[in-house]
């Protein structure tokens, strides 16, 4: 993978909104990949919080330091639409515009071997309908194994990812289908134990009837709906920068997860087939998913454990 400082082809997707501090050192990392294309999206400010507008007009001043060849759109928001409708919105608006984008989050910090990794996956299974989207993030913590430069995975990270407007078309905010997929007993087709199951239907459930701000568990149905897989690294591309009070989400800034370090990936080798690799997925779901929701649910999953053992015992008598 060259380092030469050409320009790159792959359109990029900027997602900032109020953080100026995060957004200048993400910046600075796409400017140096030198986009030809770099595409903005940014949330409008809340009214009820005071001096916000302000840090959302000094975050939309950094875009304007662009100085390098490249068409820059924006598209910003007078209104604060929420984490989840202005990214969702912003990303139905980017692949109007592009075929292709890699997008970063406002605290998402990549390693400089990341775009030229999208780009060159990007175009490998550009025609493949098996692949939804390639990630940037691996917090497999050496579990995985590194014989070949990434894996196949069910699951999606968005700190850091890629994707084609083939697959986004299937993006549906609202998750019409989801009763239906889940009625007909859809997860139990992806999902590895009957707790994984049992957390993705809660989850998915929730994010339905509207109870979460957030785009991404959409889109984790919609590649799982369609089976499709995402592609993880081999080792960690993108950390993330953002944990704090002022983060949206990643509220704790003594998180595992923050501002993991990053490794180069200087030749992207690529596997001999496209095939899960269930033990990842299933390291992924007790560390990134069950792991991460308290213990209150680690207390409530022990004991649907033991009744799911209790049936099979009753079963078997």
């Amino acid at each position: 993978m060259s380092h030469e400082k050409t320009p790159l082809e792959t359109p990029v997707t900027f997602l900032i909104f109020n953080r100026p501090d995060v957004t200048e050192r993400v910046f600075a990392s796409i400017a140096e990949a030198r986009p030809q294309t770099l595409l903005v999206v940014c949330d409008g400010p809340r009214e009820d919080r005071e001096g916000e507008a302000e840090l959302v007009e000094a975050t939309r001043a950094i875009i304007d330091r662009v100085d390098w060849p490249c068409q820059v759109l924006k598209n910003y928001s007078d209104l604060n639409l929420g984490c989840g409708r202005r990214i969702a919105s912003g990303l139905d608006w980017v692949f109007q515009n592009v075929e292709t984008s890699i997008i970063l989050e406002d605290d998402c910090l990549p390693h400089s071997d990341f775009f030229p990794y999208c780009e060159t996956l990007l175009r490998t299974y550009e025609n493949e309908p098996r692949i939804g989207c390639i990630g940037g993030n691996n917090f497999q913590d050496g579990q995985a194994s590194r014989q070949h430069s990434y894996y196949f995975s069910k699951y999606f990270h968005c700190w850091g990812w890629a994707t084609w407007r083939r697959a986004w078309r299937d993006y549906d905010f609202t998750m019409r289908s989801w009763p239906a997929f889940r009625d007909r007993g859809g997860l139990r087709e992806l999902c590895d134990t009957p707790e994984e199951n049992w957390y993705w239907t809660r989850v998915f459930d929730r994010q339905y009837q509207g109870l979460c701000d957030t785009w991404d568990y959409q889109w984790t149905y919609c590649c799982w709906s369609q089976s499709r897989l995402s592609i993880v690294p081999s080792v960690n591309l993108v950390s993330n920068i953002g944990f704090g009070a002022d983060a949206t989400h990643t509220t704790h800034s003594i998180d595992e997860l923050a501002e993991l370090p990053t490794e180069p990936l200087p030749v992207v080798s690529h596997p001999t087939e496209v095939a899960r690799d269930r033990y990842a997925d299933q390291y992924t779901f007790q560390r990134n998913f069950l792991g991460r929701r308290g213990r209150g649910l680690r207390k409530y999953l022990t004991r649907l454990r033991s009744y799911f053992q209790l049936v099979r015992l009753q079963r078997a008598a």
